[in-house]
């Protein structure tokens, strides 16, 4: 059975950070891309950032600088990195996985991803 495992969400004050992490479980070894998205109350799925099996990554511009992506590849647990959090970054943050295609990951969207964990709660504070 397969799982994606969030943790690390919580609440902070602007300008603070958070590590999120995804432990999967019952992934093939070949797994395409993994990725990061989150959703806000009212508002759309969008890519936060995703990572390629070389380890080459994408973000939008949104949190270009401010997250890092990164993969564990003894285990595949996938990591996010917030720094500089804002109250716009608020929202639930999901873990997915594309064990499907081949396709580059870039900047595709929720429908690229088989695979998605329950969510974290990211709350930022002004």
């Amino acid at each position: 059975q397969v799982q994606l495992v969030e943790s690390g969400g919580g609440s902070v004050q602007a300008g603070g950070s958070l590590r999120l992490s995804c432990v999967p479980s019952g992934l093939p070894a070949d797994i395409n891309c993994m990725a990061w998205f989150r959703q806000a109350p009212g508002q759309e799925r969008e890519g936060v950032a995703t990572i390629n099996p070389s380890g080459a990554a994408w973000y939008a511009d949104t949190v270009k600088g401010r997250f890092t992506i990164s993969q564990d590849s003894a285990n595949n647990t996938l990591y996010l990195q917030m720094n500089s959090l804002k109250p716009e970054d608020t929202a639930m943050y999901y873990c997915a996985a594309d064990t499907r295609s081949t396709f580059r990951c870039g900047s595709r969207g929720p429908a690229a991803y088989n695979q998605w964990g329950q969510g974290t709660q990211v709350t930022v504070s002004s």
